[in-house]
This record gives structure tokens, C-alpha cells and sequence, in this order.
């Protein structure tokens, strides 16, 4: 498992925890509500900028963790070149883009354990009806964790088709990525495990 959080300095860096992923909610509601390209490309823009303004290093390092979602932006390009509904996709590609772009940003600059401070703070009310939020807190905290190694798997077995097959990455991915995620899930699984699970975390 890898850390997002990059090395290199931002004012971002700077900033509450709280105040990012609020406004990541927000931004994201508002790109569902725009349905121009126009505005879309505009926006896909000013994402791109504020990758750059931090420097050379600070974007390569932002590309490398998004071009791992090639495949998914693929997916959609076809399905909706094959409907006939260019202008549609061209809006969604855009709008997914901009939003996951954004998301990465904010892990990028943003310590886990200031996230899970967040997700402990909003998780609070649930204590009253005697859940733990420890078990939410971990869990966000794997998702946050594995997503950029499966996507890095992902990648990995696109380039080992690519360099078997004349033939462009097909659907047939999908079975041996799925594997790769089942196995991850279970080792993570044991180390829980090993750990005292869930139990341990309710106890405390």
C-alpha cells in the first residue's frame, strides 16, 4: 500500500482537511449541474493549471496517479461513440476527469490521518446509537490506500497485454484484475485478522 500524499510543498498543504473536502463535495455537485462542453472543457483547464502551478515535479507526479484511469475513460468513449451520443460523452468524460482530477488533489495534499480526523468528527452522532466510527474510519482509510495500487495493477496488466498481443487491451483484463483485487481483499483480510479485526476496534 502507497501514500497519495505528495512530498512536494503547496500552500494547499497548508490548508484544513475539512475545508478541502468540503469543498471537493461542492465542486463535484456543481460539475453534475453543468452540462456544456464548453464549461466543462473551461473547467477541465483550470484543474489542469492548478496541477502546474506547484511545478514540473508536483504534475508529473499528479499525472502518473491519474493515468491509471485510462481504461475506464476508454470504456465510456466507446460506449458512447457507439450510441451515437459524442457530444454527451465528450460532457461526462470531462465532468469524471475534472472530478477525479480534483479528488486527487486533495489526497495529494492532504495528510491521511487529517482525512480520518474529519471522518471522525462527521462520524461522532453515530455513537449514540452505539456504533463505533473507528470501523468507518478504517475503512475509508483502505479505500484511500488500495485505489492507487489497484490501479497501478490495473496498468500493469494492460502493459503486459499490450506486450503479448498485437491486439489493442480487450474486456479479457477484467477477470485477471478481478483476481488481483480478491487476493489483495484477502490478505488484508489476515492482516486484520492477525490484528484483532473489527472486534478489537469495537472494544476500543
Amino acid at each position: 500500500m502507497i501514500s497519495l500524499t505528495s512530498p512536494i510543498r503547496t500552500r494547499a498543504h497548508s490548508w484544513p482537511a475539512g475545508l478541502k473536502l468540503a469543498g471537493l463535495c461542492l465542486s463535484t455537485v456543481v460539475l453534475f449541474f453543468i452540462k456544456d462542453l464548453t464549461a466543462q472543457v473551461a473547467i477541465a483547464t483550470v484543474v489542469a493549471t492548478l496541477y502546474a502551478l506547484p511545478g514540473r515535479a508536483f504534475l508529473a507526479a499528479g499525472w502518473r496517479h491519474l493515468r491509471g484511469f485510462w481504461f475506464f475513460v476508454l470504456i465510456v468513449a466507446i460506449y458512447h461513440t457507439a450510441v451515437g451520443e459524442i457530444y454527451e460523452g465528450a460532457v461526462i468524460l470531462l465532468r469524471l476527469l475534472s472530478a477525479i482530477a480534483l479528488a486527487n488533489l486533495v489526497t495529494m495534499t492532504t495528510k491521511l490521518t487529517d482525512m480520518i480526523k474529519v471522518v471522525r468528527f462527521l462520524a461522532k452522532p453515530l455513537t449514540i446509537f452505539g456504533l463505533s466510527s473507528k470501523i468507518l474510519e478504517l475503512s475509508i482509510a483502505l479505500v484511500i490506500r488500495l485505489t492507487p495500487v489497484l490501479v497501478e495493477k490495473g496498468s500493469l496488466l494492460s502493459q503486459s497485454w499490450r506486450a503479448r498481443s498485437r491486439r489493442k487491451t480487450s474486456w479479457r483484463i477484467i477477470l485477471p484484475f478481478t483476481i488481483l483485487a480478491l487476493d489483495d481483499a484477502d490478505y488484508v483480510a489476515e492482516a486484520l485478522k492477525a490484528r484483532g479485526g473489527f472486534t478489537l476496534l469495537k472494544e476500543n
